[in-house]
């Protein structure tokens, strides 16, 4: 994992790569020595590179090719996984996969977007970006989760909807404000997961819950940095300032109410332990849906309500 070097952790890999020459040439007291000395200095580097980083280079994480993506959760995750297809009205949208699984005792439906790691399978994912039919899909899977009392987890990660001519013929808006409708009273617990982009309206058509998790490296926002920096400055090169301006980084979001709980990552990001960071979210939502999963529905339905009828208050 982790083939795809970003820029800002050029650094480190370049002294990686001078660390294994040093190495494989290691036999001498001096060079085990230096080989030390050096493992410490990545060691520091890597530490203080990855606490100290800027909203656009978490970003650029959460774009990892090597990222795990809602598929390798849920093989990580859970067992049993059984795959459903199909919206019943036109498709079925490879961008949504979902399906009823185990995970440890609790039978749940798992509903989240998929990238492809190639040009072949983004192409047959369309880049993680869902037609309407997708939506129609998530929602149906969400409501036979309710027949049958199941919990619902959703995973975002997409660039956002697709925003093709066919898919705005087929009801791209209306799918995706039925989809918050219907989850907004869904009589089911539903947690959200934020694993990696969570773009627009496109990730808000899944991402309508009573806990919001998201990855440590991961955003979350009404639009896009480079789109955000396009619109503004007519041009993408103000990225990184709008970045920092649309403040859509976990830390950003927790203080500001609108996800609940940070999933911690490995050092230098979900993609360099794939497992590590699978079971770190088992845990925590092993942890939440102990709670959600006793409190009457009811109240479950008004905590929702008014849990986003909250955001975006404020005070003068």
């Amino acid at each position: 994992m982790g083939k795809t070097v970003l820029d800002f952790e050029k650094p480190i890999f370049e002294l990686e790569e001078k660390l294994e020459e040093m190495r494989e040439s290691s036999g001498s007291l001096k060079i085990e020595k230096d080989i030390a000395r050096l493992e410490a200095k990545v060691a520091q580097l890597k530490e203080e590179l990855y606490k100290g980083l800027t909203r656009w280079q978490r970003v650029q994480l959460a774009r990892h090719p090597d990222r795990p993506f809602t598929l390798d959760y849920i093989n990580l995750m859970t067992e049993d996984f059984i795959e459903l297809h199909g919206d019943r009205h036109y498709a079925d949208d490879k961008a949504i996969v979902g399906g009823f699984a185990k995970l440890d005792k609790f039978k749940v439906m798992i509903i989240g977007q998929q990238k492809g790691r190639d040009t072949k399978t983004n192409v047959y994912r369309n880049f993680g970006m869902a037609n309407p039919e997708g939506y129609r899909k998530a929602l149906r899977l969400m409501k036979l989760a309710e027949k049958f009392n199941k919990p619902v987890i959703t995973m975002l990660d997409t660039p956002g909807a697709y925003p093709g001519l066919e898919a705005e013929e087929r009801g791209q808006a209306e799918a995706i404000a039925k989809n918050l409708f219907e989850m907004s009273r869904l009589r089911v617990p539903i947690i959200v997961v934020i694993i990696g982009e969570g773009a627009s309206g496109g990730a808000l058509g899944i991402g309508v819950g009573d806990k919001i998790l998201m990855m440590e490296n991961c955003w979350y926002s009404v639009i896009s940095p480079e789109s955000c920096s396009s619109i503004l400055w007519r041009s993408w090169d103000y990225k990184e300032q709008a970045a920092e301006a649309l403040k859509l980084t976990a830390p950003d979001l927790l203080e500001q109410g609108i996800i609940d709980r940070i999933i911690p990552e490995p050092l230098g990001g979900a993609h360099k332990d794939h497992k590590l960071s699978a079971d770190t979210l088992k845990s925590a939502l092993l942890e939440e849906l102990e709670k959600l999963v006793k409190i009457k529905t009811d109240k479950l339905i008004e905590n929702r309500m008014e849990k986003f009828g909250a955001m975006g208050e404020y005070v003068e």
